[in-house]
C-alpha cells in the first residue's frame, strides 16, 4: 500500500500511482455515502467487489452490487451510497491527471463542499 485515509464515510487505501493512472481500494462503511462531487482533470472506473447500495450518476439513480462495473467521465456528477449492512468495497482506477485535490463536492453530509 502506498497511502491510505479515513474518511467520515469509511477509508480508501491507494496501492499503485503512475503516470496517467491510479488503482485505490475504496472502502464505504453500511449508512454511509460520499459526496456528490466530479473532477476535472480524471476518469474514473469503478468495480465494486463486495456489499452493494445506491449509484448516482448524473442524474440517474441505480442499484449497484458486487461485480458491478462503472465508468465515470471526466466532469460527470457522482456519489456511490452504501444502504446495505455490510461493508461496500469499490476498486477505483483514475485515468488521467491523478491528483487528490481534483475533486468538487457539490453536496457533502459533513459539509465539506466546494466553494
Amino acid at each position: 500500500m502506498i497511502d491510505s485515509d479515513n474518511r467520515p464515510w469509511g477509508r480508501w487505501e491507494e496501492y499503485l500511482n503512475e503516470p496517467g493512472y491510479r488503482v485505490k481500494r475504496i472502502v464505504v462503511n453500511p449508512g454511509k455515502r460520499l459526496s456528490l462531487q466530479k473532477h476535472a482533470l480524471r476518469a474514473e472506473h469503478w468495480v465494486i467487489v463486495s456489499g452493494s447500495g445506491k449509484l448516482t450518476l448524473d442524474d440517474t439513480v441505480q442499484d449497484v452490487a458486487s461485480g458491478d462495473a462503472i465508468f465515470i467521465k471526466k466532469g460527470q456528477v457522482h456519489r456511490v451510497e452504501n444502504d446495505g449492512e455490510d461493508f461496500m468495497v469499490i476498486i477505483e482506477t483514475q485515468l488521467g491527471i491523478c491528483v487528490e485535490d481534483d475533486i468538487t463536492r457539490l453536496e457533502d453530509d459533513w459539509g465539506r463542499t466546494s466553494p
